[in-house]
């Protein structure tokens, strides 16, 4: 804790010297025993090893378990098109998502190549790497700081702290002084930390801490600490794989226990056993989910969102919380002038007078050492803030110095608090003041009113008070100024008072209606901020965000709470002020302990350990640092708050449709297990070859589930539903039902259709239709050849027409826009085709063991694959009331 000692006993502490700074010698030896004064980094991953972490998922294992089943079935094909699948879905999610290793090595990105320091007495330049604690280092405007300092000396010097603790405006830093107690990093004035930049004045330092142990080598730490959490729906579809695996297991051992009951033929039924579990794993489904998501992620792109890793993009669905830092994100990172008093008159920075406040505006840019072109700007922020305010009012900068050049100055510095400037007019030289408002005020003698010089009495002084007050009490950034005309050299005593500016960063436009549509949706909007309290009230009450100051809390306040006060807290807090990176962190994880979905922006370094902690970690792709790029999951392209929104909006819709593809998937295969478990009960020949059962899970089943995750959802309805819950299972809130109506639904229409063909023999025969005759028909292997034939036909097409009612469960496939999904169009038609190569092609018949079909037989097969969509009106009919009744929100849907 450097900042609670003096500069005196620090140099004691770190056995340095002020006038002579450590020995080579000693620096040597330091650096041999604690390292270079670098950020360490992660062991990165191989390309083999994030490959094969793609793979360890439950339903892989069960997709890898598939391979070796096709494998001891000699279907070499089937387990190759399976490995297929498994290798693109892994390819896909190593070249999605990026290693956390890159935030560590944008971290050290930020490092500074050279540092000049005092070694044995002389400066001299040395790599910032070679650091060490006790080093006397020198720093001027301009230069980034290599390590975390001690300040020894400071004359008028600011740094730029915003990446570091996000607060707006560079901090005046002070060598003199000394912290009575453990203070923030934000309030430490006679500190200053890696990574910063100095942006104004000159000074020393000691160094205190290099490398790991500096205040962002403690962020370094944090991110790599930071666990990989799964998202929502990994964690379902985790769920899901290992129920399945069960479902596989349970179905074998059943059917072994069925043929020693039905005395069969073990080897026989081994086989068989073998095509139902097959049949209980859908192949395609994580190729589909894949899929969908790398879909999802260029529609993302049109919201100005860049999605760096794949399951994300659902996670924005279920979203309860979102966390915004408050400079660039819910602000516009710019000062502006917002206010002004002049002439004894409070207006909009709009609406001063350019003739009647000429030497106000004038003051405003020739006191000011911002400069200003086409290409850059450069200087404080209030600074730069004054220059657009006098050339909104149509000041050209260039002509106003060319008229009146600057021929002495007195510098800012931190005991004045104020700029004086001397200019020559044409009138004679004329010395312009600007800075606190205050000290400013104590320097005036006189006022300018209606362009006329007079006496400031004290009526003029409670005005101006007055004036401040509200300007405050807005959070404005308060700046007086002063002149003072007919002088041969800049005067700070005797000024005439021109005016106050109170600049503010302001609010983007657009985000208070962001947070306003968030309030529908029942998704809370928290700003965490390393800014003052006062400021990020003022712009959380502009936004709608906090009402009063009772829901705001301070890092200090936060340090002193306990996990369960936090836990309360949280439930009425809605802004955290002056907070450091590891509150920010901590009230993440208080947020997500509460059962709630978190997003977190931000753009600076300070913000990279939140984001990695966060479910959603959002940085803004403009103004964010590298490192909180490579910490977060998504990118804002346009660093709008309102962004935020849209991309929730997909994402509710993303997880919508997801969750449709699966219902879908699991339905069929639901169907697929109904069908041959029935028929293995019965003692009746399998209905489904496992070459036909993969075909159905990879192809046919595939093509319209892909469709189904593409589709247009409404999403303004979509939009004024709470988010989902985080433990909400796949098959909450009628998914279940859906999955098992459908799967029953199909499982019966496919027996029908293979138990057709024996039937019509046993009635040609005028033999007793019976289990016993079924069974004896079904040994033909013609027969058993074109029934399994008529099984695979309806069980494929079945999937299709199933597919078109699941796009919307509620709504009638008349009242559907079609159009909308042209993706489902050419599925279905697509799976029509494909289904009749496998019957009419000798090549493909000879592979799959079918036999060709009459135009009839096609006719009665297409009928009797049609009812799950015959059903689905049905059942839209009844549930809704009208067929055409599709004007329901807020319905619950499978």
């Amino acid at each position: 804790m450097f900042e609670q000692k003096s500069a005196k006993e620090t140099i004691l502490e770190l056995h340095s010297s002020a006038g002579n700074g450590l020995s080579e010698a000693e620096a040597r030896k330091k650096l041999e025993q604690n390292g270079k004064n670098e950020l360490k980094e992660g062991k990165k991953k191989s390309v083999a090893e994030a490959f094969f972490e793609q793979l360890d998922d439950p339903l892989i294992y069960v997709l890898l378990v598939a391979v070796i089943i096709s494998l001891l079935l000699h279907e070499v094909s089937d387990a190759m098109i399976i490995l297929v699948v498994v290798t693109v879905n892994a390819v896909v999610g190593v070249i999605q998502e990026g290693k956390a290793q890159k935030a560590l090595e944008a971290l050290k990105g930020l490092t500074i190549p050279k540092a000049i320091v005092k070694r044995e007495g002389r400066k001299r330049e040395v790599l910032s790497s070679e650091l060490v604690v006790g080093d006397i280092v020198y720093l001027d405007a301009g230069r980034q700081i290599p390590a975390d300092l001690r300040l020894l000396e400071t004359v008028s010097m600011k740094v730029e702290e915003s990446a570091l603790t996000g607060e707006s405006l560079p901090v005046e830093k002070d060598a003199l002084f000394q912290a009575n107690q453990t203070c923030p990093v934000g309030d430490r004035k006679n500190m200053a930390y890696m990574s910063t930049v100095v942006t104004y004045g000159r000074g020393t330092g000691i160094v205190t801490a290099v490398g790991m142990d500096t205040e962002i080598g403690k962020i370094a730490a944090m991110i790599d600490e930071a666990p990989q959490e799964l998202t929502p729906l990994q964690k379902r579809l985790g769920d899901l794989g290992k129920l399945l695996s069960i479902v596989a297991v349970v179905l074998c051992a059943a059917l072994f226990a069925i043929a020693v009951i039905q005395k069969r033929d073990i080897a026989d039924m081994l086989i068989t056993a073998i095509s139902l579990a097959v049949a209980a794993v859908p192949e395609g489904l994580p190729a589909v989910v894949t899929i969908v998501l790398a879909l999802s992620v260029s529609k993302m792109v049109k919201v100005h969102t860049i999605v760096r890793k794949l399951p994300s993009v659902e996670t924005l669905g279920a979203v309860g919380v979102v966390c915004s830092d408050k400079t660039g994100t819910l602000t516009q990172n710019k000062m502006s002038v917002t206010a002004c008093y002049v002439d004894q008159h409070m207006c909009d920075a709009g609406e001063a007078d350019a003739r009647k406040n000429r030497e106000f505006l004038e003051c405003c840019v020739l006191c000011n050492d911002a400069a200003v072109s086409e290409t850059e700007r450069i200087g404080d922020p209030t600074e730069l803030a004054l220059v657009d305010f006098a050339e909104a009012h149509h000041l050209n900068r260039k002509e106003l110095q060319t008229d009146m050049p600057r021929i002495d100055e007195v510098s800012f510095d931190s005991k004045r608090k104020m700029m004086t400037t001397l200019h020559q007019s044409r009138h004679g030289k004329i010395s312009y003041t600007k800075g606190a408002a205050d000290r400013v005020i104590s320097k005036c003698t006189h006022i300018l009113i209606n362009q006329k010089r007079i006496p400031l009495t004290d009526i003029h002084k409670r005005q101006i008070m007055i004036a401040m007050e509200e300007m405050s009490a807005q959070a404005l950034r308060v700046l007086a100024i002063a002149m003072c005309p007919n002088v041969t050299m800049p005067k700070e005593e005797g000024l005439t008072f021109l005016g106050l500016t109170g600049m503010i960063d302001p609010a983007r436009p657009e985000a208070k209606e962001a947070v306003r549509t968030f309030r529908e949706a029942s998704v809370d909007t928290i700003m965490i901020t390393g800014d003052h309290v006062d400021t990020a009230f003022a712009i959380a009450k502009q936004l709608g965000i906090a009402n009063k100051m009772s829901e705001c809390m301070t890092g200090e306040e936060l340090e002193r709470l306990s996990a369960g006060e936090l836990q309360r807290k949280l439930r009425q807090t809605k802004v955290f002020a002056r907070v450091a990176p590891e509150h920010k962190v901590q009230i993440i994880k208080g947020l997500k302990a509460s059962g709630k979905i978190v997003a977190m922006t931000g753009d600076g370094v300070n913000d990279a350990p939140s984001l990695k902690a966060a479910d959603i970690g959002i940085a803004m792709g403009e103004t964010g640092t590298d490192v909180a790029k490579n910490a977060s999951d998504m990118i804002l392209t346009d660093d709008n708050f309102a962004t935020i929104e849209k991309a929730i909006e997909e994402g509710r819709g993303i997880y919508e449709n997801i969750r449709k593809s699966i219902l879908f998937l699991l339905s069929s295969n639901f169907g697929e297990i109904i069908t041959m478990f029935l028929s293995i009960l019965c003692g009746l020949a399998s209905p489904l070859k496992a070459s036909h059962i993969l075909w159905i899970n990879l192809i046919t089943d595939s093509l319209p589930a892909l469709a189904l995750g593409v589709d247009e959802n409404d999403k303004k309805s979509l939009m004024r539903r709470p988010p989902r819950k985080v433990q909400e299972s796949l098959f909450a809130n009628g998914g279940l039902s859906c999955t098992l109506f459908y799967g029953v639904l199909i499982a019966g229409i496919s027996l029908t259709a293979f138990l057709k063909l024996p039937l019509e023999v046993l009635t040609e025969r005028n033999a007793v239709v019976s289990l016993e005759n079924l069974i004896i028909v079904l040994k033909s292997p013609e027969i058993l050849n074109r029934a399994q034939t008529y099984a695979f036909t309806v069980l494929g097409l079945s999937q299709l027409f199933h597919a078109v009612g699941m796009r919307d469960v509620h709504k009638s496939v008349f009242c559907m826009d079609h159009s909308a999904n042209k993706l489902m169009i050419a599925a279905f038609f697509a799976g029509f085709g494909l289904q009749i190569l496998v019957t009419e092609i000798p090549y493909m018949v000879e592979i799959f063991g079918t036999a060709a079909l009459t135009m009839g037989e096609w006719i009665q097969l297409i009928i009797l694959s049609a009812f799950p969509l015959i059903a689905h009106e049905i059942m839209v009919l009844f549930s809704v009331g009208t067929v055409f009744d599709h004007r329901r929100e807020n319905v619950v849907s499978y």
